[in-house]
Protein backbone atom coordinates (compact mmCIF):
# COMPACT_ATOMS: atom_id res chain seq x y z
CA UNK A 1 0.00 0.00 0.00
CA UNK A 2 1.26 3.49 -0.88
CA UNK A 3 0.75 6.33 1.60
CA UNK A 4 0.86 9.40 -0.60
CA UNK A 5 0.47 12.66 1.30
CA UNK A 6 1.65 15.26 -1.21
CA UNK A 7 0.92 15.82 -4.91
CA UNK A 8 2.95 18.10 -7.11
CA UNK A 9 1.57 19.62 -10.29
CA UNK A 10 3.56 21.00 -13.18
CA UNK A 11 2.03 24.13 -14.72
CA UNK A 12 2.92 24.76 -18.39
CA UNK A 13 1.18 22.27 -20.72
CA UNK A 14 -0.11 20.34 -17.71
CA UNK A 15 -2.57 22.85 -16.24
CA UNK A 16 -2.58 25.42 -19.06
CA UNK A 17 -1.42 25.85 -22.65
CA UNK A 18 2.14 27.02 -23.21
CA UNK A 19 4.11 25.33 -26.00
CA UNK A 20 1.48 26.24 -28.60
CA UNK A 21 2.34 29.94 -28.13
CA UNK A 22 6.05 29.24 -28.52
CA UNK A 23 5.41 27.40 -31.78
CA UNK A 24 3.18 30.18 -33.11
CA UNK A 25 5.90 32.70 -32.31
CA UNK A 26 8.48 30.49 -33.97
CA UNK A 27 6.35 30.47 -37.12
CA UNK A 28 6.18 34.27 -36.92
CA UNK A 29 9.98 34.34 -36.55
CA UNK A 30 10.41 32.13 -39.62
CA UNK A 31 8.21 34.46 -41.66
CA UNK A 32 10.28 37.48 -40.60
CA UNK A 33 13.50 35.82 -41.78
CA UNK A 34 12.12 33.97 -44.80
CA UNK A 35 14.44 35.90 -47.13
CA UNK A 36 17.50 34.74 -45.19
CA UNK A 37 16.91 31.10 -44.23
CA UNK A 38 14.62 28.16 -44.87
CA UNK A 39 12.20 27.48 -42.03
CA UNK A 40 13.72 24.08 -41.20
CA UNK A 41 17.26 25.49 -41.11
CA UNK A 42 16.12 28.40 -38.97
CA UNK A 43 14.39 26.00 -36.59
CA UNK A 44 17.60 24.02 -36.15
CA UNK A 45 19.68 27.15 -35.57
CA UNK A 46 17.18 28.49 -33.03
CA UNK A 47 17.05 25.19 -31.18
CA UNK A 48 20.85 25.12 -31.01
CA UNK A 49 20.84 28.65 -29.61
CA UNK A 50 18.23 27.73 -27.00
CA UNK A 51 20.28 24.71 -25.94
CA UNK A 52 23.42 26.86 -25.68
CA UNK A 53 21.68 29.56 -23.71
CA UNK A 54 19.70 27.56 -21.16
CA UNK A 55 22.52 27.78 -18.65
CA UNK A 56 22.67 31.57 -19.06
CA UNK A 57 19.04 32.61 -19.49
CA UNK A 58 17.09 29.72 -18.00
CA UNK A 59 13.66 28.64 -19.19
CA UNK A 60 10.91 30.95 -20.38
CA UNK A 61 9.90 33.61 -22.87
CA UNK A 62 12.72 36.07 -22.22
CA UNK A 63 15.43 33.53 -22.93
CA UNK A 64 13.51 32.43 -26.02
CA UNK A 65 13.41 36.00 -27.33
CA UNK A 66 17.13 36.48 -26.74
CA UNK A 67 17.82 33.22 -28.58
CA UNK A 68 15.67 34.38 -31.50
CA UNK A 69 17.61 37.65 -31.70
CA UNK A 70 20.92 35.80 -31.56
CA UNK A 71 19.76 33.44 -34.31
CA UNK A 72 18.57 36.33 -36.48
CA UNK A 73 22.00 37.97 -36.19
CA UNK A 74 23.71 34.69 -37.07
CA UNK A 75 21.66 33.75 -40.14
CA UNK A 76 21.86 37.27 -41.59
CA UNK A 77 25.60 37.52 -40.82
CA UNK A 78 24.96 40.58 -38.71
CA UNK A 79 22.76 42.36 -41.25
CA UNK A 80 19.36 41.78 -39.63
CA UNK A 81 17.34 45.03 -39.97
CA UNK A 82 16.49 46.85 -36.76
CA UNK A 83 12.71 46.66 -37.50
CA UNK A 84 12.98 42.86 -37.56
CA UNK A 85 14.63 42.91 -34.12
CA UNK A 86 11.79 45.15 -33.01
CA UNK A 87 9.20 42.69 -34.28
CA UNK A 88 10.93 39.80 -32.49
CA UNK A 89 10.79 41.76 -29.24
CA UNK A 90 7.12 42.59 -29.90
CA UNK A 91 6.38 38.90 -30.47
CA UNK A 92 7.91 38.09 -27.10
CA UNK A 93 5.88 40.82 -25.44
CA UNK A 94 2.73 39.34 -26.98
CA UNK A 95 3.61 35.97 -25.46
CA UNK A 96 4.01 37.56 -22.04
CA UNK A 97 0.56 39.10 -22.34
CA UNK A 98 -1.31 36.13 -23.79
CA UNK A 99 -4.41 35.10 -21.82
CA UNK A 100 -4.19 31.82 -19.94
CA UNK A 101 -6.04 28.84 -21.43
CA UNK A 102 -6.66 26.09 -18.88
CA UNK A 103 -6.36 22.55 -20.15
CA UNK A 104 -9.31 20.14 -19.76
CA UNK A 105 -10.00 18.95 -16.21
CA UNK A 106 -7.17 21.03 -14.71
CA UNK A 107 -9.32 22.79 -12.12
CA UNK A 108 -11.38 19.69 -11.38
CA UNK A 109 -8.30 17.55 -10.74
CA UNK A 110 -6.65 20.03 -8.38
CA UNK A 111 -9.91 20.68 -6.52
CA UNK A 112 -10.63 16.97 -6.14
CA UNK A 113 -7.26 16.32 -4.50
CA UNK A 114 -6.71 19.50 -2.50
CA UNK A 115 -9.05 18.45 0.29
CA UNK A 116 -7.22 15.23 1.18
CA UNK A 117 -3.62 15.93 0.12
CA UNK A 118 -1.10 18.71 0.15
CA UNK A 119 -1.05 20.01 -3.41
CA UNK A 120 2.00 21.95 -4.56
CA UNK A 121 2.58 23.74 -7.85
CA UNK A 122 6.15 23.18 -9.05
CA UNK A 123 7.06 25.01 -12.23
CA UNK A 124 10.19 26.32 -13.89
CA UNK A 125 10.66 29.44 -15.93
CA UNK A 126 10.68 33.19 -15.53
CA UNK A 127 9.43 34.28 -12.10
CA UNK A 128 7.28 37.20 -13.22
CA UNK A 129 5.70 35.32 -16.11
CA UNK A 130 4.91 32.24 -14.03
CA UNK A 131 3.40 34.40 -11.29
CA UNK A 132 1.28 36.16 -13.91
CA UNK A 133 0.03 32.91 -15.39
CA UNK A 134 -0.83 31.46 -12.01
CA UNK A 135 -2.74 34.61 -11.02
CA UNK A 136 -4.70 34.61 -14.27
CA UNK A 137 -5.43 30.88 -14.07
CA UNK A 138 -7.63 31.26 -11.01
CA UNK A 139 -6.01 28.16 -9.51
CA UNK A 140 -3.68 29.86 -7.06
CA UNK A 141 -5.90 29.53 -3.99
CA UNK A 142 -6.13 25.76 -4.46
CA UNK A 143 -2.43 25.13 -3.82
CA UNK A 144 -0.88 24.76 -0.39
CA UNK A 145 2.43 26.00 -1.80
CA UNK A 146 3.93 27.29 -5.04
CA UNK A 147 7.55 26.78 -6.08
CA UNK A 148 9.06 28.44 -9.18
CA UNK A 149 12.44 26.86 -9.79
CA UNK A 150 15.27 27.34 -12.27
CA UNK A 151 15.29 23.63 -13.17
CA UNK A 152 13.72 20.34 -12.10
CA UNK A 153 16.13 17.70 -10.84
CA UNK A 154 15.99 14.81 -8.41
CA UNK A 155 17.71 16.99 -5.80
CA UNK A 156 15.18 19.78 -6.30
CA UNK A 157 12.25 17.39 -5.87
CA UNK A 158 13.81 15.83 -2.78
CA UNK A 159 14.20 19.27 -1.22
CA UNK A 160 10.74 20.56 -2.16
CA UNK A 161 8.79 17.51 -1.04
CA UNK A 162 10.71 17.46 2.24
CA UNK A 163 9.81 21.13 2.69
CA UNK A 164 6.14 20.82 1.82
CA UNK A 165 5.36 17.21 2.70
CA UNK A 166 6.75 13.98 4.08
CA UNK A 167 9.49 13.52 1.51
CA UNK A 168 9.55 12.42 -2.11
CA UNK A 169 8.84 8.78 -1.22
CA UNK A 170 5.35 9.78 -0.12
CA UNK A 171 4.76 12.20 -2.98
CA UNK A 172 3.54 12.08 -6.55
CA UNK A 173 4.48 14.50 -9.34
CA UNK A 174 2.14 15.09 -12.28
CA UNK A 175 3.27 16.65 -15.55
CA UNK A 176 3.54 16.55 -19.31
CA UNK A 177 7.33 16.31 -19.47
CA UNK A 178 9.04 12.97 -18.98
CA UNK A 179 12.39 14.74 -18.74
CA UNK A 180 11.41 17.35 -16.15
CA UNK A 181 8.35 16.08 -14.30
CA UNK A 182 8.62 12.30 -14.30
CA UNK A 183 12.17 10.94 -14.52
CA UNK A 184 13.78 13.16 -11.87
CA UNK A 185 10.86 12.59 -9.51
CA UNK A 186 11.26 8.83 -9.81
CA UNK A 187 15.00 9.26 -9.25
CA UNK A 188 14.15 11.15 -6.05
CA UNK A 189 12.15 8.13 -4.85
CA UNK A 190 8.66 9.37 -5.66
CA UNK A 191 5.90 8.63 -8.14
CA UNK A 192 6.00 10.16 -11.62
CA UNK A 193 2.71 10.51 -13.50
CA UNK A 194 2.90 11.47 -17.16
CA UNK A 195 -0.01 13.33 -18.76
CA UNK A 196 1.12 13.77 -22.39
CA UNK A 197 0.44 17.01 -24.23
CA UNK A 198 0.12 17.15 -27.99
CA UNK A 199 3.06 19.54 -28.26
CA UNK A 200 6.40 19.03 -26.56
CA UNK A 201 9.47 21.24 -26.83
CA UNK A 202 12.34 19.34 -28.42
CA UNK A 203 14.58 19.94 -25.41
CA UNK A 204 12.00 18.23 -23.15
CA UNK A 205 11.94 14.92 -25.03
CA UNK A 206 12.96 11.79 -23.11
CA UNK A 207 12.37 8.06 -23.37
CA UNK A 208 9.51 6.42 -21.49
CA UNK A 209 10.91 4.55 -18.47
CA UNK A 210 10.71 0.78 -18.77
CA UNK A 211 9.74 -1.59 -15.94
CA UNK A 212 9.47 1.27 -13.48
CA UNK A 213 7.02 0.52 -10.66
CA UNK A 214 6.52 4.17 -9.75
CA UNK A 215 5.61 5.36 -13.24
CA UNK A 216 2.11 5.86 -14.63
CA UNK A 217 0.64 7.45 -17.77
CA UNK A 218 -2.80 9.04 -17.96
CA UNK A 219 -4.90 10.13 -20.90
CA UNK A 220 -5.84 13.39 -19.20
CA UNK A 221 -6.18 14.93 -15.75
CA UNK A 222 -9.70 13.59 -15.26
CA UNK A 223 -8.10 10.20 -14.52
CA UNK A 224 -5.80 11.49 -11.77
CA UNK A 225 -8.09 11.32 -8.70
CA UNK A 226 -8.96 7.68 -9.43
CA UNK A 227 -5.28 6.81 -9.90
CA UNK A 228 -4.34 8.38 -6.57
CA UNK A 229 -7.17 6.52 -4.85
CA UNK A 230 -6.06 3.24 -6.40
CA UNK A 231 -2.47 3.76 -5.24
CA UNK A 232 -3.73 4.35 -1.71
CA UNK A 233 -5.86 1.21 -1.62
Amino acid sequence: MTHITTIGFDADDTLWQNEAFFQLTQDRFAALLADHAEASHLHDRLLAAERRNLGHYGFGVKGFVLSMIETAIEVTEGRVPAPVIGQIIAAGRDMLQHPIELLPFAREAVQALAGDFRVVLITKGDLLDQERKLAQSGLGDLFHAVEIVSDKTAAVYATLFARHGDGAARALMVGNSLKSDVLPMIAAGGWGVHVPHGLTWALEHAEVPQNEARFRTLGDLSELPALVAALQA
